[in-house]
């Protein structure tokens, strides 16, 4: 098996080698396309080192490389490396699975530059994604080893000030006097001089090599002569450097490149020369190379001269990750319509020499350099040799613009550069050149716009004429590929208007004339923050550890790649792999399914439907809607048609791509709207009613109505869905690893599915790399597939989804439309709420009941509304069922309600945030559904943000900032939130169990009902453990979570999971308390062994149970009666944002965020909770968007088209304070929930934007009530900040097939 994996040179990538065959399983596998970074390692070559993607990096590429994986540079058993000992000791790994690639990408960094600058780490970092990181501790905790770093760059330090190297000292006594998350003075210094040397061994001159796989000829030739020879005898053959395209397309697109030819170490093709028009690159020089040697140029040279050369700096910088910045030559020729660098060098005319065994020739890119959609002139049997880019001249201009949805690693939606040339001494235009990517198939030239602006005066009349002119050539057909139709045609005329003020700014500095504003272009500035909780009691005992900031108990392991993920479980020696065999049709009937060819490839072992499953084929978390496998009909695009099961991963993967499938195809129902049509709802529908909103209405000053949509979301947990299923050979016993939220119900569903008692199936969890609701119940859609062909084949099957496998099957957060009817007092007081939430639930029922109710429960926020009606309905549809997901409802609804609450404070001009103070709940008062509010903070917690956070300081710099910039807005604004604690799902659910063992030599053994995925649950319950039996934390330990030691458990959701597991825990702990206190009190100076040694030979039981079910809970809909949430919890956020109007970008600038979690367990913990809630908050608000087209397929598989926070979308300033002196009596030790409440405080960033854009709408006249539906995407910010350029490209609505819907 590890032999054909070797072979395999399609699958046969760095990732799958390192993890299969040489067993190094701390390099992760997150997203198998190099958007994700968990799989970064680095690559030392003879010219030097540097990161890379191992899922793309062909293992064949790295011949004659040495590869440096986490686990090569440290470990816990030996010696930690200090980027592994800061990362863990800082708090900044949660859970763990991406950690190993942060920790690599900082090595690289610091490898190369054993100083970097806080400039060098951003830009290392920029390949990383945010899921579950305390993001801020760790971002600003990386440099501790080099702190001239912080004092030369005038990093702001806790004071919030730039300290001298004088101040610094002070600063850090200050920080470790005040901030005890962790003591960086305790960290181990850097030492370069002790790093890993690179192999003399691999030291060798370069030869040719060919490697042979099951499929693919790969070779490398050693000459320029060598490789012209190969590439006339395949003309066809592909050219492979960094294979960030054409590994790509062979995995995601099932294209299959007979011959690949790999020139990367060719001299010729590596050459970096000056010439007299400019420098010379060899097509194979990395990115990264690029950027430097174009930066010496820019320092060397006079300005006027490198024009070009800066705009490529600028799109080098968010050009996406260190680790895919590979060759110059590949970018040009793969012809990506959105390439960020072709639109430069077309508007530069770089010129290009192109060889081949024939010769060479030299062409100018200009618009026929690309005849078509991914095509260029090279002839089959050329390639790219050289691109010269070349200098510019006095009185040249030269600008480069990216706009996309995210601003570090992503795809443009639209990319552009621009060069003018101007008559000497003179603004009268002699050439321009306006190049743009994203409005056409290929990259173009506005060819008829320059050849009408040639000749013209550099002035306002021109500007207005180009931004028509380019509004009529730069068209787009309405169902273009990509969608955002008026968006992008929008960017060309804005952006152009950016390039008018550079120049116009850069003429006026030339030609000593004033002009009216300057340019604007995004800078980045380091972000810093500060964490704010209250220490523990004076005197209270050291080994007493609840209340303390103590590390995560994983988090060295994680961050050495030692912690055991369920993939990492090394493989037996008979294991087999499966892969899902999925619908493309959204609602059909399946016809035939044809296998023949499936079959035939190797290593296929058996094809699996709804036919081999011995049990039933019935499955669902709540009731039993769904299949395991599809049997006549399909109801969704991903549905789980069949399955294969072959040897390898690849092989399985590649039968599975083969089966083929003929429907009879039935009409869909994709969107909320179509539902709301055609009422296609699940039943029941949901009501909360307090009041008479009648009698409101009437009493209203003014009565508003209006609507939000709020989009889906993925749960992008770094570690996809995985099971391996161990049949025991006996009774019909089964073992199953599986990354889960609820082992019991996989223990069930399994066990039905295979018809057996649920005692015969043992379901275990170590740790999951993220869940957040995600694998609370559709993990379940995979486990009882994989059991089936464990139990029919008898032997061990493993399958882990890959990332765009993981989005299309397992659904997300439910998107939901809210409408809603609001009477308002003009001093706006709110008396009367009328407001419907649809839920679009998918194809199953799944949670979504419990959701909608939560979102009901949540309808009004913080606000004390006297009559109010809330009403849910779930729309049944034909999209992969949505579940849960972090916030469970509760963001959607409290969404809208500051919707509403926003429209009345700006339809009376009153400040927003006066509205909902006006408005908010007091201590005692009565929800919509009747509960009391009891211990009621949020009033402490608004004071509080509103202090820490100088909110009344920055709204007056705002206006000051807004009233002195038209292209630029400011925005701020503050956002509370009320969230409930319980599962609602089910009131059988909250319950927990526990089993402590104590062993003869004093250590204990702790077993809960709870999963760990993250959130540092394991670690709070020894916290728990180690007060209630008084002794130390390193006395405890927790192995797993399984069905065998704790039975029937709750999923580990909504929370509540330290709440329970920590009584059930307290519960057993006593218990054993009680049986030692005897030989406690016989023997007072005894140490805990000595009483533990002696209850064993007393043969007392030094085992315990422990159960807690949380008392007096329940609600019913029909009477509005109960008590749905045993307490809340309350937050309260300030932020402030940057808005550029022109194009839709923003910047977060600041957060502070103040939050009640009680008496915090562990503050390290909730404050990294808090932080990893809010970021996750700030996608789905503001980033994350899923796209599906009206055919019901999801367009956004993985992360090249579906973008998640990174470091850069961190706010520059982030505040946490934990509310202090706020004990909850209704949770273990006074703590409280702490994972899902933050989520909505996000939502201060969503509003801040709004703001931002109602102050540019104002400069166009345009006030009152707008509509902005979440994600407030560029697109949405752009096209709400209405002006001259918006209008130039107003659509005439026309009934077209769009190319993405809103679902």
């Amino acid at each position: 098996m590890r032999d054909l994996k070797l072979k395999s040179l399609q699958a046969g990538n760095c990732s799958l080698t390192l993890r299969f065959t040489v067993g190094l399983t701390g390099t992760k596998l997150g997203c198998a396309e190099g958007g994700c970074g968990a799989c970064t390692v680095m690559a030392s070559f003879t010219p030097g080192l540097k990161n890379i993607n191992a899922c793309l990096a062909p293992l064949c590429s790295l011949h004659h490389s040495a590869v440096t994986t986490v686990e090569g540079i440290g470990s816990v058993a030996s010696k930690l490396h200090p980027v592994q000992e800061r990362i863990a000791r800082a708090h900044g790994s949660q859970c763990g699975f991406c950690t190993p690639g942060i920790v690599m990408s900082m090595y690289a960094l610091l490898r190369n530059n054993p100083q970097p600058s806080l400039l060098d780490i951003e830009e290392a970092f920029q390949g990383e994604v945010l899921r579950s990181y305390q993001s801020k501790t760790f971002v600003c905790s990386p440099c501790w080893w080099q702190k001239e770093t912080y004092m030369e760059s005038g990093w702001p330090c806790t004071c919030s000030e730039a300290c001298t190297k004088r101040e610094y000292v002070e600063c850090m006594k200050m920080y470790q006097k005040y901030f005890l998350l962790y003591n960086p003075s305790e960290f181990m210094p850097l030492d370069p001089t002790q790093e890993i040397i690179f192999p003399i061994e691999l030291k060798k001159p370069l030869k040719q090599l060919c490697f042979q796989g099951e499929r693919v000829l790969w070779i490398q030739p050693s000459s320029l002569t060598e490789l012209l020879d190969f590439k006339t005898q395949y003309p066809e053959a592909r050219l492979v450097v960094g294979n960030t395209e054409v590994g790509i397309e062979m995995k995601f697109k099932n294209l299959l490149y007979p011959v690949i030819l790999a020139p990367a170490f060719i001299p010729e093709l590596n050459t970096v020369q000056r010439t007299a028009d400019g420098i010379l690159f060899g097509a194979a020089c990395t990115l990264t190379r690029l950027g430097m040697v174009l930066r010496d140029a820019v320092q060397e040279l006079p300005t006027y001269q490198t024009e070009v050369f800066r705009a490529v700096l600028e799109q080098l910088r968010w050009f996406a990750g260190q680790q895919v910045r590979n060759a110059i030559g590949g970018n040009i020729v793969t012809a990506s319509p959105i390439s960020d660098l072709n639109p430069v060098f077309l508007a530069a005319g770089c010129k290009l020499t192109l060889a081949s065994k024939g010769g060479k020739r030299v062409i100018e890119m200009d618009d026929s350099f690309f005849p078509g959609y991914r095509k260029t002139v090279l002839k089959p049997d050329e390639i790219l040799l050289f691109i010269e880019i070349p200098f510019t001249k006095k009185g040249q201009y030269f600008s480069a613009f990216k706009q996309s949805q995210r601003r570090e690693d992503d795809i443009a939606t639209v990319t552009c550069a621009m060069n003018v040339a101007f008559e000497e001494n003179t603004n009268s235009v002699r050439n321009l050149r306006l190049s743009y990517g994203g409005m056409a198939p290929t990259t173009v030239l506005a060819k008829e716009t320059c050849k009408r602006l040639t000749g013209r005066k550099w002035s306002d009349e021109l500007l207005q004429d180009a931004c028509s002119l380019l509004a009529k050539e730069m068209t787009l057909d309405p169902s273009a590929p990509g969608g955002m139709v008026t968006y992008r045609r929008t960017l060309t005329i804005s952006l152009f208007f950016k390039f008018y003020l550079i120049v116009q700014h850069k003429l006026a500095q030339d030609l000593n004339v004033e002009v009216r504003c300057g340019p604007f272009l995004f800078h980045s500035v380091f972000p810093c923050s500060t964490q704010l909780f209250q220490e523990v009691p004076p005197g209270q005992n050291k080994d007493d550890v609840v209340g303390r900031p103590i590390m995560h108990l994983s988090a060295l392991k994680q961050a050495t790649g030692e912690a055991v993920y369920c993939d990492d479980i090394p493989c037996y020696d008979n294991e087999l792999h499966l892969a899902l065999v999925t619908s493309t049709k959204a609602h059909a009937f399946i016809e035939n399914i044809d296998t023949k060819e499936a079959m035939c490839v190797p290593g296929v072992v058996a094809f699996l439907t709804a036919k081999d499953i011995p049990g039933s084929n019935r499955t669902g978390p709540a009731v039993y809607d769904e299949t395991v496998l599809a049997e006549d009909m399909v109801t969704c695009v991903g549905h789980i048609i069949a399955a294969i099961v072959a040897d390898t991963q690849a092989h399985a993967q590649r039968a599975a791509k083969a089966v083929k499938i003929t429907y009879k195809e039935l009409k869909p129902v994709v969107t909320i709207q179509e539902a709301i049509s055609c009422k296609s709802f699940y039943q029941p529908t949901r009501k909360i009613e307090q009041g008479n909103i009648e009698e409101g209405f009437k009493k209203a000053d003014h009565i508003l109505e209006g609507e939000m949509h709020i989009g889906g979301q993925e749960h992008f947990y770094l570690e996809t869905n995985c099971t391996l299923a161990v049949p025991r050979g006996e009774d019909g016993e089964m073992e199953m690893f599986v990354s889960t939220q609820s082992t019991s119900k996989t223990q069930m569903l399994v066990a039905k599915a295979l018809g057996v008692p649920a005692n015969r199936i043992v379901c275990r969890v170590k740790r999951m790399g993220g869940g957040f609701g995600g694998k609370e119940c559709r993990s379940t859609i995979l486990s009882t597939v994989v059991a089936v062909a464990a139990q029919k084949l008898k032997k061990p099957v493993r399958c882990m989804l890959d990332r765009d496998e993981d989005m299309l099957v397992t659904g997300g957060r439910h998107p939901f439309l809210g409408r809603y009817k609001v009477g308002f007092m003009k001093t706006g007081r709110i008396v009367s709420l009328e407001v419907t939430y649809y839920s679009n639930a998918g194809n199953s029922a799944d949670l979504s009941l419990s959701i909608l109710e939560r979102a009901l429960f949540h309808m009004e926020n913080c606000y004390n509304i006297p009559h109010i009606r809330g009403m849910g309905y779930m729309c049944k549809t034909n999209l992969p069922s949505n579940t849960a997901f972090r916030g469970f409802g509760g963001p959607q609804g409290m969404m809208v309600a500051e919707s509403w609450m926003g429209d009345v404070a700006l339809h009376c001009g009153l400040p927003v945030e006066q509205v909902r103070r006006l408005n908010m709940y007091k201590q005692g008062d009565r929800t919509p559904f009747t509960q009391r509010l009891e211990q009621f903070t949020i009033d402490r917690c608004w004071e509080e943000c509103l202090s820490i956070s100088q909110y009344n300081q920055r709204r007056k710099a705002i206006e000051q900032f807004n009233r002195q910039h038209r292209w630029k807005k400011r925005g701020i604004a503050v956002i509370p939130t009320k969230f409930g604690i319980t599962l609602t799902s089910n009131l059988y659910s909250i319950q927990a169990g526990a089993l402590v063992h104590v062993y003869i030599d004093g250590s204990v053994l702790l077993t809960h009902g709870g999963t760990e995925m993250g959130q540092g649950l394991h670690t709070k319950m020894v916290q728990v453990a180690s007060k209630v039996l008084g002794i130390p934390c390193s006395k405890i330990h927790i192995s797993e979570t399984s069905t065998s030691t704790v039975p029937n458990t709750s999923p580990t959701a909504a929370s509540a999971s330290s709440d329970l597991n920590g009584m059930a825990i307290y519960d057993a702990c006593q218990t054993l308390n009680q049986r030692l206190q005897p030989y406690k009190t016989k023997n007072p100076k005894g140490t805990w062994e000595d009483w533990v040694k002696a209850a064993y030979f007393d043969r007392v039981n030094l085992s315990a149970n422990g159960f807690y079910k949380t008392p007096d809970m329940g609600y019913d809909f029909e009477t509005n009666e109960g008590k749905p949430f045993n307490y809340f919890s309350y937050g309260v956020a300030c932020s402030e944002v940057e808005v550029d109007c022109l194009t839709g970008d923003h910047k977060n600038l600041h957060t502070s965020i103040v939050m009640d979690v009680g008496n915090s367990l562990n503050p390290a913990i909730d404050i990294g909770q808090v932080e990893g809630a809010f970021m996750q908050g700030v996608g789905l608000f503001t980033l994350e968007e899923l796209l599906y087209s009206p055919e019901g397929v999801l367009l956004t598989r993985g992360p090249g088209m579906y973008k998640i926070p990174a470091f850069g979308d961190i706010p520059t300033e982030l505040n946490v304070s934990l509310l202090r002196d706020a004990p909850n009596e209704k949770a273990i030790f006074s703590s409280k929930a702490v994972g899902e409440p933050p989520l909505f405080l996000a939502a201060s960033v969503f509003y801040a934007i709004k703001d931002a854009i109602t102050a540019a709408r104002a400069e166009s006249g345009l006030r009152g009530p707008f509509r902005l539906d979440s994600p407030a995407t560029p697109e949405r910010i752009r096209n709400a900040c209405e002006d001259s350029f918006t209008k130039l490209v107003r659509m005439t609505p026309l009934f077209i097939v769009p190319w993405a819907v809103q679902v």
